[in-house]
């Protein structure tokens, strides 16, 4: 539950923010009669997410077993690059993102009679960004924990950037968004790496990867996954209390290079920074 939370508010906020960004500038150009039209894109790109994640998760119940396995090793493969681009691209753009997106509203908006609709495809495609991002992450989660409670979860998250992305917009609240944005990325790459590993055992029960099997260790008798802290392990960084070598070996291949370069200092940007 607390991954789908975190991804969702994370996701969420950014869409959020982005959305508040764009009614704030026009709000403060005097362009403020273009709000509506701004909401018609992010609700056609929240329906595109919406209805892309119903339909997999309806249609690939349907495969047997190995296939079935082969997609939720692939799923996880797609999460792992969505959430590592993810916060690859959040650090690189972060200084100056409310530039960026108040010359795309100036651009769309010099188009002729066509404004309106350059203006709803500018929010489409920025939201339905985040959005798709979350539809891949949140499908390999919830293959790897059932029941109702990642779901939830995952709505919760939601709901609670939803209301973040209001106050921040009516000025209600001021989060440090780099402290969160930072805090968050260390987060998600620990649960990238564990979808790693578990993209390899969905791969090796699909028949497509049979190497380097052998138990790596052996935790059942001392951090067992049916104990709490097991379960709260396994759910959020996918722990496995027996994993294979090549299960430990993918989540260290993956883990060590990307918490360097998350390490690495930023590349100096030429545009100040912006505060939200």
């Amino acid at each position: 539950m607390f991954v789908p939370f975190l991804i969702m508010l994370r996701e969420g906020l950014e869409a959020a923010l982005i959305v508040s960004l764009i009614a704030s500038y026009l709000k403060r150009t005097q362009r403020g009669r273009w709000i509506g039209v701004m909401w018609i894109g992010v609700f056609l790109a929240a329906a595109l997410c919406l209805g892309l994640g119903i339909f997999i998760n309806e249609t690939t119940g349907e495969f047997p077993q190995k296939e079935q396995e082969m997609f939720e090793g692939i799923v996880a493969v797609i999460a792992v690059f969505i959430l590592t681009w993810m916060v690859f691209w959040m650090r690189k753009v972060s200084r100056n993102v409310k530039k960026q997106l108040e010359d795309a509203v100036d651009n769309a908006l010099q188009k002729g009679n066509n404004h309106g609709w350059a203006l709803i495809l500018m929010v489409f495609f920025a939201v339905a960004r985040e959005g798709l991002e979350s539809v891949f992450f949140l499908l390999a989660a919830f293959q790897q924990d059932l029941g109702i409670w990642p779901p939830l979860g995952a709505m919760l998250g939601l709901a609670t950037a939803v209301v973040l992305g209001f106050l921040i917009y009516w000025g209600g609240i001021r989060l440090n968004l780099g402290a969160f944005f930072k805090w968050t990325s260390l987060f998600i790459l620990l649960v990238a790496a564990g979808l790693a590993a578990g993209a390899i055992r969905a791969f090796h029960e699909a028949g497509l990867w049979n190497h380097f099997q052998d138990v790596a260790f052996d935790f059942s008798t001392t951090l067992s996954t049916h104990t709490l802290f097991g379960t709260l392990l396994e759910g959020i960084f996918g722990y496995q209390e027996t994993p294979s070598v090549s299960e430990v070996a993918v989540y260290f291949i993956y883990l060590i290079p990307a918490l360097v370069l998350f390490s690495m200092p930023p590349r100096a940007s030429t545009s100040p920074s912006r505060t939200v």
